[in-house]
């Protein structure tokens, strides 16, 4: 399984990255691999606070729809525009090209109660 040491978790299988004051949110390879195929990603939160669990969208695959949950207090700054029209992104390069939104860091401390790779991994028995 695919887990990068670089990036922080939740135990609701989102991934964070973090650049300067924006973080770059999407779901593991881990959430991928359970949902299966996905077809369409919802996300209407663009330029909405989000506090921290808070849904800020939706991802449907073939059999089901799973909420989103925000790892981040913050403000959605941009929704990858991408899966508009390729949200297979999200099985093909979950850490890449298939992010799913930027948003700001109004916390800091709160990426501190994330997941490490280690600690995530142990969560998925990875």
């Amino acid at each position: 399984m695919n887990l990068p040491a670089e990036l922080k978790y939740t135990k609701e299988h989102e991934w964070v990255r973090v650049e300067g004051d924006v973080a770059y949110v999407g779901i593991t390879d881990h959430a991928q691999k359970e949902l299966g195929d996905i077809v369409y990603v919802d996300i209407d939160t663009l330029d909405k606070d989000v506090a921290q669990n808070d849904v800020f969208g939706t991802v449907e695959a073939v059999k089901t729809v799973s909420d989103l949950f925000s790892p981040l207090t913050g403000t959605v700054l941009e929704i990858n525009p991408a899966l508009d029209g390729s949200p297979e992104l999200v099985n093909s390069d979950p850490y890449g090209d298939g992010w799913m939104i930027k948003m700001s860091v109004g916390n800091p401390a709160e990426l501190d109660e994330l997941l490490t790779a280690e600690s995530y991994g142990e969560i998925v028995g990875a």
